[in-house]
């Protein structure tokens, strides 16, 4: 073998030689197939989501800019929402004020129309009295509702009517009694004295009158009175038989038709009351019916409510 270093202690050239290169197609597939893992890798990592954990999202300069006009732009449409909200709460109050004014009117005209049905019903009510009077039927039912309705405003008219329910005269009733005592009514009263009688010959030669009449004899005055007793003139009546010579036999006549008479004021006193008195009518549950009639004017309203004072004379 022959030795490497040459006389001079140098080295041949032989134990210089490079390595040799790898071939370039070779380090091209290396970097590419490096290339390719590390685009993988990161694919990989995105689609996990684990990118996130290691790069924190950052907002953009210019959207960190623009914050302060959006703040600025969205408090201005809060105002304008408020504003609105506060015009719709103004008008949400005016409508309200609107139909409380609209109900407080149909309460109005609901209390009215309940008032006028109660006026209407009480006088309907005595309307039916009066006929059941007339005809001598007892009241029944009517009874109660007319102490109901009519105690508070008149009730000395509605004792009349029930004390003379429970005893009723009819007019034809009084007619035919007073038929029946024609021949009493005409002469003297068997038990008159003899002054009584005297007096009433006297009284029918001689008659003192204030004005130019015709004479009218007992028989006339019977006659007279049947007449007035038809026409509902039951006080004038009573007064012709009065004056008659036997008046005296007549006395529970004259009570009867007295009886008659005031009834019939009592019935009138309670149908006006149905419909012109003020405050103390009452309905059919007994509540007050305040609601004024429509048929009292203002002022004759306010005249019955001002109390009445008399003058002393000078």
């Amino acid at each position: 073998m022959e030795d490497a270093t040459t006389p001079a202690g140098t080295l041949s050239p032989a134990a210089y030689a490079p390595p040799p290169r790898r071939s370039s197609r070779g380090q091209l597939l290396v970097a590419l197939l490096a290339f390719l893992l590390g685009a993988a890798l990161v694919g990989w990592i995105v689609w996990q989501g684990y990118l996130e954990d290691f790069f924190p999202a950052r907002e953009p300069a210019a959207k960190v800019a623009e914050v302060q006009p959006a703040t600025a732009a969205s408090e201005e449409q809060a105002n304008a929402e408020v504003e609105r909200q506060l015009e719709a709460v103004g008008g949400v109050e005016g409508r309200l004020a609107m139909l409380e004014d609209r109900l407080s009117r149909l309460d109005l005209q609901a209390n009215a129309a309940s008032g006028n049905a109660a006026r209407a019903e009480s006088l309907l009510i005595a309307f039916a009295a009066r006929r059941m009077i007339d005809r001598g039927q007892p009241l029944r039912y009517l009874a109660d509702q007319i102490q109901l309705r009519f105690a508070n405003a008149q009730p000395r008219a509605v004792r009349t009517i029930l004390e003379f329910a429970k005893d009723p005269v009819t007019v034809d009733q009084l007619s035919a009694r007073l038929e029946a005592l024609s021949p009493d009514l005409t002469g003297a009263s068997p038990d008159a004295s003899f002054f009584d009688k005297a007096l009433a010959d006297l009284s029918d030669l001689f008659t003192v009158r204030r004005e130019p009449s015709e004479v009218i004899g007992p028989e006339a005055g019977v006659e007279r009175a049947r007449v007035m007793l038809r026409a509902g003139r039951i006080d004038d009546a009573v007064a012709q038989i009065q004056r008659l010579p036997g008046a005296p036999a007549a006395d529970k006549w004259v009570s009867d038709a007295r009886r008659y008479a005031e009834v019939q004021r009592a019935l009138d006193l309670i149908e006006t009351a149905a419909m012109l008195e003020p405050t103390r009518l009452q309905d059919a549950e007994g509540n007050r019916v305040d609601q004024p009639s429509p048929l009292a004017t203002p002022t004759a309203t306010a005249d019955s409510a001002r109390p009445k004072t008399s003058s002393a004379p000078k």
